[in-house]
C-alpha cells in the first residue's frame, strides 16, 4: 500500500459516482481477477483500460465481462449479477452458476469491489441488511466475495441521507465479514485500513480535520 502523505482536495466538492468508478478502476492491478459487486460496482467496468489485462468475474457464471452494453449491442441473455445488460471480451468464458461459487470461495479472484451500508476502522463489512423489520435483506454472494477475494475493496457514498458516517468505530448492522476490507472509496475520500487504523489516501471536498470530526475517528494522514 502507498505510504504517502494523504492529499486534500478542498478546492473541488466530492466525487460524483462517475469519478469515484474510474478511481476505483485506475487502481485495480493489471491483469487482475476481479468480481464488482450490484450496484455502483458495476460502473467500474466502463472505466477499465485494455490495456489493463483485468478478467472480470460474475457470479452469474461468465469470466471475461466487459463494460455495460449500449444500443444494438444489448443482449437480454448477457448480464451481469445485476441484471444489467453488458459486453464480452475477447474470449470470454460461460459456466455453472456453482462453478463460479466455487471459483469466489477457492481464493481465485485477487480483488472484489463492494458496496456497503457500514465499514468499521477495523475492516468489518456490513452490506447485506440494515436490520429494519421493513428492509429486504440481500446476501447474494458478497459474503463468499468477502472471505475469498485477496483484497475487498469497498465502493460507498461516505455519508447517509441524514449525515451520518458509513465508516464506522464498530458496525451497528449484521456482519457479512469480519476483518476483510483493506481500502474503501467514497465520494469524500479514500481511505486504507492498516492494522487497527484508518489512513486518509486522500480527501475531496473536505479538510481532514472535517473528516475526523463527522467520522468521529482517529483517521491519519
Amino acid at each position: 500500500m502507498s505510504r504517502t502523505t494523504s492529499t486534500e482536495h478542498t478546492d473541488r466538492g466530492p466525487l460524483d459516482k462517475h469519478e469515484l468508478a474510474a478511481l476505483v478502476a485506475a487502481d485495480i492491478p493489471r491483469g487482475a481477477f476481479v468480481n464488482l459487486g450490484i450496484g455502483q460496482p458495476t460502473m467500474v467496468a466502463d472505466y477499465l483500460a485494455p490495456e489493463q489485462g483485468v478478467i472480470l468475474h460474475t457470479e452469474n457464471g461468465m469470466l471475461g465481462m466487459g463494460r455495460a452494453a449500449v444500443g444494438g449491442e444489448v443482449d437480454p441473455d448477457l448480464i451481469n449479477a445485476g441484471k444489467v445488460p453488458v459486453v464480452e471480451t475477447l474470449g470470454a468464458s460461460y459456466f455453472h452458476h456453482a462453478d463460479s461459487f466455487a471459483m469466489m470461495r477457492g481464493g481465485h479472484l485477487d480483488v472484489c469491489v463492494l458496496g456497503a451500508f457500514q465499514v468499521s476502522h477495523t475492516g468489518d463489512l456490513a452490506n447485506w441488511h440494515t436490520g429494519a423489520p421493513d428492509a429486504i435483506p440481500a446476501v447474494g454472494g458478497a459474503m463468499d466475495l468477502a472471505i475469498g477475494a485477496e483484497q475487498v475493496f469497498v465502493m460507498m457514498s461516505l455519508f447517509t441521507r441524514d449525515g451520518i458516517s458509513k465508516l464506522v468505530e464498530k458496525c451497528t448492522y449484521p456482519l457479512t465479514g469480519r476483518r476483510c476490507v483493506s481500502r474503501v472509496y467514497s465520494d469524500y475520500g479514500v481511505f486504507e485500513l492498516e492494522r487497527e487504523r484508518v489512513r486518509v489516501r486522500s480527501a475531496y471536498g473536505i479538510s481532514l480535520d472535517e473528516l475526523r470530526s463527522r467520522t468521529g475517528l482517529d483517521l491519519t494522514s
